[in-house]
């Protein structure tokens, strides 16, 4: 049986299910066996060798999602290699960059546990006229123009230096297939 590596993601608009399918596409790409789902909907990761994870950075916070799948598979998930990506920065500034990587960095230590092979942040899509309640009501939002800083050649990189990390060695392969 071959190894299956799960995409599993976080989304309020749809921009990082994008970026989801762009990487489980990637891994394809790269020899790799990937199943796509939402974070909320993966029920076991008995079946997985691996998992990718990702889920936008909102309003200083990491979403629920994430931060629930982390909690509900922390046994599994302590024991696979794991790569984390988000979404965070509407503009190509390097201090929202840094102050992105510092909120995700604050939101993992909520899991000292945790250990990802891999911690990418992208840029992030953002369009006003999506707005959801309560983001809708927040003029400062409204007025921001829209914006796409996703930069799907950095995505594509991270994924294939990535390959080799979610991949078990051959021996370890051979030894879960004996088990």
């Amino acid at each position: 049986m071959a190894d299956k590596v799960l995409v599993a993601y976080a989304t309020r608009y749809g921009s990082t299910k994008e970026v989801a399918e762009s990487i489980a596409a990637t891994l394809r790409e790269n020899g790799l066996v990937v199943e796509i789902q939402p974070l909320h909907d993966v029920q076991s990761l008995e079946s997985f060798s691996a998992v990718v994870m990702g889920a936008p950075l909102q309003m200083f916070r990491w979403h629920k999602d994430a931060l629930q799948f982390l909690t509900r598979f922390q046994e599994t998930l302590g024991k696979l290699p794991v790569a984390v990506f988000a979404l965070g920065p509407f503009h190509d500034v390097e201090s929202e960059w840094k102050e992105v990587r510092s909120e995700l960095d604050k939101e993992l230590t909520k899991f000292p546990w945790f250990t990802p092979v891999a911690i990418a942040i992208f840029g992030a899509k953002y369009d006003p006229a999506t707005l959801s309640f309560p983001f809708s009501l927040l003029p400062a939002l409204k007025q921001l123009p829209a914006s796409d800083n996703r930069n799907w050649d950095s995505i594509r990189e991270w994924v294939i230096e990535l390959t080799g990390k979610l991949q078990l060695p051959q021996d370890l392969t051979k030894l879960k297939e004996i088990l």
